[in-house]
């Protein structure tokens, strides 16, 4: 079998993920298939060769972006220069717009097959950048549906292969376990926070959402609270906060399917984990809050009604989301409560829920994925 030499670019946990169970697939077909690039632990535990760890690149907004651009821009340069010395036979880039699109410009002028995998969100921020990817991309690989259709009426070589969150969100742990593990009782209310997976996110998020729960409390004297954490982040970012806190908050580390597991309701940043949560089934509140001047852009660009990934695949506001200065504990507690007391609402979500999981396709993305790329390079 060919050996290939393959350079893998992912910018975000998310995409070290994503990336980390392509390896995986890819191997298992060609066990003689070389990879490095930029990515994080994941990718490493692989058997990717990790030029640039992402573990600190965790930068959230445009502004922020702006602060580090020198950094970004010694990271292109190092990575660039790969591809002279390496010269890989494909370069997969994995999400992260701002930097892989650049990147595969750079890779093109270079003879180099570029191949991407998670799609930009064109959707959301205007199809212009649709031009850019059919100059640049060879194939791209789409784990939503109606991106497929998206790209073919442009003439973009495309292929739909499903959402690989349906082979990774499942619980460890029976519920039991888990409600045990984390000192819960049994028949309380079990209201889960999930405040992001960013320094920044969890800086926004946490406050408004521990002072949530205390009006929450107030109404519902049997809820409990549990808070997802990352245990790779600095845990004073949590500690400062909750110390302030008249609620008791619960919490487990690098839990967050467990914890949905035994949840009635989970408050959640937007982002990928809205999707997580909607294939557990969970009824949730979706938060997001940003510097100001990052909001003040963002609303300005953002093409589409709303931000929560689930409403998006849904085409329609199935769970409310509170943005920027909608991210009040007045506002968070009153849609939180709208749900909890309402029966027929908690159905009518899990119901819509229900079918947005039936959109993201099929399990074995992952697998379909590296099938695809195996056969575009032989």
């Amino acid at each position: 079998m060919k050996k290939l030499k393959l350079m893998i670019i992912a910018g975000e946990s998310s995409g070290d993920l994503q990336a980390a169970s392509l390896i995986k697939s890819l191997k298992s077909i060609n066990p003689h298939i070389e990879i490095f690039g930029m990515g994080g632990k994941k990718m490493q535990a692989e058997g990717a060769e990790i030029i640039y760890d992402i573990t600190d690149l965790a930068i959230v907004g445009f502004f922020e972006v702006l602060k580090h651009i020198f950094t970004f821009k010694n990271i292109f340069e190092k990575l660039s220069a790969l591809l002279e010395t390496k010269k890989p036979d494909a370069v997969i880039l994995v999400d992260y717009p701002g930097f892989n699109l650049r990147f595969a410009k750079a890779a093109k002028e270079k003879n180099i097959h570029v191949i991407y995998y998670i799609s930009p969100q064109i959707w959301a921020w205007g199809k212009n950048r649709i031009h850019e990817i059919k100059k640049y991309v060879d194939k791209m690989i789409v784990i939503f549906g109606f991106e497929e259709t998206l790209y073919k009426e442009t003439g973009v070589k495309v292929s739909f292969v499903g959402h690989p969150f349906l082979d990774i969100v499942k619980p460890e742990w029976k519920k039991e376990e888990t409600i045990k593990t984390a000192h819960l009782k049994h028949d309380s209310i079990k209201i889960a926070l999930m405040p992001g997976s960013r320094k920044k996110e969890i800086e926004k998020h946490l406050p408004s959402m521990l002072q949530a729960c205390e009006i929450i409390k107030n109404k519902i004297p049997n809820a409990e609270f549990i808070v997802s954490r990352i245990k790779e982040l600095d845990q004073s970012l949590y500690n400062k906060t909750i110390h302030k806190s008249k609620i008791k908050l619960h919490s487990l580390d690098n839990k967050p399917y467990e914890i949905m597991d035994i949840a009635d309701l989970v408050i959640v940043s937007s982002g990928s984990a809205t999707l997580e949560v909607a294939i557990m089934e969970k009824p949730m509140v979706i938060v997001y809050k940003t510097s100001f001047l990052t909001w003040l852009l963002a609303r300005n660009l953002i093409k589409i009604p709303d931000i929560g990934l689930v409403n998006i695949v849904a085409r329609q506001r199935i769970v409310p989301e509170l943005t920027q200065f909608e991210v009040t504990p007045k506002n968070i507690a009153n849609a939180s409560l709208e749900i909890l007391n309402n029966h027929k609402k908690i159905h009518e979500i899990k119901e819509n829920l229900r079918k947005v999981k039936s959109k993201l396709g099929e399990t074995g993305a992952s697998s379909r994925a590296a099938h695809i790329i195996h056969k575009f390079l032989n």
